[in-house]
């Protein structure tokens, strides 16, 4: 289904996320956050995909709200990290996000609310931990994995 102007993205229909090979993405976190908000309002796009450049900066956050999903509001979040992007490409719907061998969450979508500065990235985790209460280093690689990646 397709809205008046043929876009996909802007039709009630849910798009899955995508099936096609995709290269992991890389980067560093440039600085670890320690927020955690119950009402931050976050409106995450109906698209499931972003293309990233090398080089871009864009926000992690957690949420546990099990009905977040492209299209829908987020407001349970903990701040994670500020990731420099050293590899560029293509972010998805259910990409596992790992930094030193722990999986922080998948990716549930992402939030514009601050573009052109930088773009939310939203992951689903078991717990909203912070990247204070996580432990993780300014520096740390990071690693955004298609569920096709080994």
């Amino acid at each position: 289904m397709k809205d008046e102007r043929g876009d996909p993205f802007c039709a009630a229909e849910r798009i899955p996320p995508p099936d096609y090979p995709r290269r992991p993405l890389r980067g560093v976190l440039v600085a670890v956050l320690k927020f955690v908000r119950d009402q931050r309002g976050l409106q995450l796009i109906r698209p499931n995909t972003r293309a990233v450049r090398r080089g871009e900066i864009h926000e992690l956050m957690a949420t546990d709200e099990p009905s977040a999903a492209p299209g829908g509001r987020v407001d349970r979040v903990a701040g994670i990290a500020f990731v420099e992007f050293t590899v560029g490409g293509i972010l998805a719907e259910g990409d596992r996000v790992v930094v030193a061998g722990e999986t922080l969450g998948h990716i549930v979508g992402f939030d514009e609310s601050h573009m052109p500065n930088h773009q939310n990235i939203v992951l689903r985790a078991p717990d909203r931990q912070t990247g204070i209460q996580r432990g993780l280093p300014v520096e740390a690689v990071i690693a955004f994995l298609p569920p096709t990646a080994t």
